[in-house]
């Protein structure tokens, strides 16, 4: 997929929206989400600190249980340019668990030491207060392009729009040989869309899977016994 960032290329953007000031130092744990957990913008935007296990060593784990999309106040019932909703492909009240790694975990302790939550509870607001908005975090995802990549990328699909990084996660997770199980779980996705989505990923892989069932096989046959 051309619009998947790689490991450093996330690390870097991840650096230059952090370097945008106070706003941008906000933001930086909104997309860590994105990328590390694998969230879609909407699920990160209804996070509230009691969906965090946030522990001082090793993995943590959230606990998703809503998402705000943004749809326009004329598709709303009160007018309000959002709605609350539950789990996408789940049932109302639906919880997932995602476990996420230390980097992840260390990015959201810092975010609620230095901003604490809303008073709903939730992890981001918009600088003026409500839910945060895809156009505020999006102008700052489009400047942390500009100074993190090279013009040629700039102008390419590379992590064109935050929901790019939700790709490289999950592209990620299937290179390191999470199954496609346990990958489809932990992002709120079918096995069926992964495997329509990131085939070339997963065509990626056959050299690789088939050496290590010739290491099996190798093992296996080392260790019988002769007739």
């Amino acid at each position: 997929m051309r619009s998947v960032a790689t490991p450093a290329q996330a690390r870097a953007l991840l650096d230059a929206v952090r370097a945008q000031g106070p706003r941008g130092t906000h933001l930086v744990a909104f997309f860590a989400c994105i990328y590390y957990a694998a969230m879609r913008p909407e699920e990160v935007s209804m996070l509230s600190a009691d969906q965090c296990e946030l522990p001082k060593e090793g993995w943590g784990r959230l606990m998703l249980a809503g998402a705000r999309p943004q749809v326009g106040s004329a598709w709303t019932d009160d007018g309000k340019p959002y709605e609350e909703r539950q789990l996408k492909h789940r049932a109302r009240r639906a919880v997932r668990p995602v476990p996420i790694p230390p980097v992840l975990v260390a990015i959201l302790r810092a975010h609620l030491e230095a901003f604490g939550t809303t008073s709903e509870g939730q992890l981001f607001s918009a600088v003026r207060g409500g839910p945060i908005r895809s156009q505020e975090y999006g102008a700052a995802w489009k400047e942390a392009r500009r100074k993190a990549l090279t013009p040629a990328q700039v102008t390419s699909p590379l992590a064109a729009i935050p929901y790019d990084l939700r790709h490289a996660c999950v592209s990620f997770w299937l290179r390191s040989g999470v199954s496609l199980a346990e990958t489809a779980r932990r992002a709120g996705q079918s096995v069926a869309v992964l495997q329509r989505y990131y085939a070339k990923v997963l065509d990626g892989e056959e050299g690789k899977m088939n050496t290590l069932i010739d290491q099996g096989l190798a093992e296996h046959e080392s260790g019988a016994e002769g007739p």
